[in-house]
């Protein structure tokens, strides 16, 4: 039977030094930098691995999540940082671009946004 010691992820960007910026001063990830690419220390103890690729296309589905114990906080606190947030349809999101699982029984409280380079990151509380 497979037994993997540990697992971690990876994504594209299209800019390293630029995504390097947004996930250390915007986001406040610990970063590690090198030839290949960036190692982000998430919180908690995961870790995941961005390189750089020439020919990037965003993601088009939420490559993080960050899980939060406020999401109005922590929505207001992006927004000062110049965070934009998306919206999609059928999510029925507030006018601060949260859409509001929980009160609907339908899930967690979320609110997405993206990197420079486009993919799609969220902000969930739990």
């Amino acid at each position: 039977m497979f037994k993997a010691k540990a697992a971690s992820g990876s994504f594209s960007v299209k800019d390293q030094a630029q995504a390097k910026k947004f996930y250390s001063e915007v986001l406040g990830l610990a970063v590690d930098d090198s030839k290949m690419g960036l190692n982000l220390h998430l919180p908690g103890t995961g870790n995941v691995f961005v390189y750089a690729k020439e020919n990037h296309e965003p993601a088009t589905f939420t490559v993080l999540n960050f899980m939060v114990d406020d999401i109005d906080d922590a929505v207001d606190e992006l927004k000062k940082l110049g965070v934009k947030f998306e919206r999609y349809e059928g999510f029925n999101q507030d006018e601060n671009d949260i859409a509001r699982g929980k009160s609907q029984n339908m899930g967690p409280d979320i609110a997405w946004f993206k990197d420079p380079a486009e993919n799609i990151f969220a902000v969930i509380e739990s």
